[in-house]
Formats: C-alpha cells, structure tokens, sequence
C-alpha cells in the first residue's frame, strides 16, 4: 500500500513541512494504537512519500506528476485536493502566480484544474475517486458567504479577457476590481463547478470515477488563516469553537476528508456537495452521514450546469495551456 503525502499551495509549503507530516502521521499511529505490535506493523506496511507540487506554478505541478509516474506503484484508488490559500481580507495589492494568473484563483482552481488533468491517467476507472474541499462561503446565502462582498462569477470576463488577450492576466474572475475576501469566496465557488462539470464529463465518457466536493465547516485554527491578523485569528478561534460552538476542530476536518474519501456512501454518486452544519464538531464521528451529509449547492452554481460550467473549463483548459 503506497501513500503519497503532498505539500501544495504555494512557496510557504516545502518539502519539509511535507517530511514533518509524514513523520507526525507515523508517530500519531504509534500514540493512538492500543496494541504496541500492530502499531509497528502498520507503520511498516505503508508508505509515506512526501513530495513537493507548487501548485502557483504549473511547471511545479509538471515536475511532480513526472516524478510521481516514477515512483513505484504511482496508481491511485482515491486524489484529495485538499490544498487552498486565503489572502489577508484588507489586501488589496494583486499577487500573481508563475503565469501570471491572480495568486488566489490561480492556486485554489488554476492549480489544482491542471494537476487534475495530468492525475486522471493515474486513478482507477473503475472504482477511483476524486475529493474536492470546497466551502459553504461558495454560497451568498449561507451565513459565511452573506459577510462582505459575496461570491460570484459573474459572466466569465475575466478569464474570456485573460484569454483573448494572450496574457493569461486577470484580477478576478468576473472582471471586476480585485477583493481578496471576494477571491477566495469565489475560488470555492470554482471548485464547486469544477466538481460538477468534471462528473459530467466523466459520465459522458463512461467512466465510473466519482468526483465530490465538500466543506469541512469553519477551521481557523489552520495554516488557512496565516495572512490573517494573528491577534483577531486566535480571539475569533476562541469565541467561534468554544464559545458560539459554529467553529470545528482540525481533528472533525480531516474526519469529514475521510469520510468523503473512504465512505462507501459517497463512492455512489458524484457530483455532490457535502455540507456540514455549523458546529458539528460536537457530534464526533456521529456526524459524517448525518449532519454531515449532501447539501444544495448555490443557486450560481446549480444554474451553470446549463452551460457556464462548459464555458468555465473550456477557459480553464485554455489558460493553463491545455
């Protein structure tokens, strides 16, 4: 059995940080196992290789999946794409990706849109299946996505000027001024597209892959959170988790990522959004299947199934030179 642990945003994660982890999951096997010899035997039996894909940079990402046909066993029953940025919501410089495409859609979809594309030789048709982490700040009508200005794609001019122009630049996807908070709600309204139309496609083509989405639910206290203010970060940590109760723990995300990942459930159909309600975290493992299970997307994204969802990939494929 072969694991490849990927480290995946941007230059603020290495392949060190990579190596660290696979050494944390080896050392959380042996602390949580009640039984000292199938610990050690577990951890013999898998493999963690970590392996460094920037995904701000497509000939990163082209490096990676060369080096990841190389490996032994590069053949995948399941891809989580798992990797996200979230400027500073006060940002209002606009940073930009190796190929010059704004830092934040660029990484969140760009990114993970073209690993995709060069990972589908290597997942099973038969039983594979594909994890996209989405958010519920996707949707204007959730509560998150009601903060601020609100997600939206709008008509596609940004990417349909990227491309016309030949420069691939582009400050948001609508066209309109850049606004961090804006950018990274509009990222996971992408990735909801991207999950839609990619299992589309996969049905048209008559492969039994299965691709979803899912929001593992508020996290501050992740690397998400980095550019923001450290101070509000750790008071809104405190007052979302244990206070208010709407926050989740890290220890419930990664749940809700296996869930999606591991359940037989999810492995039926794609195409879907599992959602979690604010606050799960309390029901432990409980939740997955119950109050965290298959939710309605956004109503932009439920409309672009009619033909937005084609336009969106067809400017995705030709922005990353596809």
């Amino acid at each position: 059995m072969h694991y490849y642990l990927l480290s995946s945003t941007t230059q603020q994660r290495t392949l060190n940080k990579a190596t660290i982890a696979a050494d944390t999951i080896k050392t959380n096997i042996a602390n949580d196992s009640e039984d000292a010899l199938e610990a050690i035997s577990t951890i013999k039996n898998i493999k963690l290789i970590p392996m460094e894909c920037d995904l701000a940079d497509l000939k990163s990402i082209d490096k990676f999946v060369n080096d990841l046909k190389k490996a032994d066993g590069a053949s995948f029953d399941a891809v989580c794409y798992n990797a996200g940025l979230a400027r500073n919501t006060e940002a209002s410089d606009v940073l930009r990706t190796a190929q010059n495409f704004e830092l934040t859609i660029g990484t969140n979809h760009l990114g993970h849109f073209y690993l995709n594309n060069l990972m589908m030789p290597l997942i099973n048709k038969d039983t594979g299946r594909i994890v996209v982490t989405a958010s519920s700040v996707h949707d204007p009508d959730s509560p998150g996505g009601a903060q601020g200005k609100t997600a939206t794609l709008g008509d596609l001019k940004g990417l349909e000027d990227a491309v016309a122009s030949g420069t691939g630049k582009f400050d948001m996807v609508d066209g309109g001024s850049f606004n961090a908070d804006k950018a990274y709600k509009d990222s996971k309204l992408c990735n909801v597209l991207f999950t839609r139309e990619l299992q589309r496609r996969l049905d048209e083509s008559g492969s039994n892959i299965k691709v979803n989405s899912f929001t593992p639910g508020l996290i501050v206290s992740t690397g998400l959170f980095r550019d923001q203010n450290p101070v509000f970060t750790k008071l809104f940590d405190v007052a979302a988790t244990n206070l208010l109760k709407v926050g989740e723990t890290p220890h419930y995300g990664g749940g809700a990522l296996e869930y999606m990942t591991l359940s037989n459930k999810v492995g039926e159909k794609g195409g879907e959004y599992y959602f979690s309600a604010p606050g799960s975290s309390k029901y432990g493992d409980a939740a997955f299947g119950k109050q965290f299970d298959v939710s309605e997307v956004s109503k932009e994204a439920l409309a672009a199934d009619s033909g937005k969802g084609k336009r969106f990939w067809e400017l995705s494929e030709k922005l990353v030179g596809l």
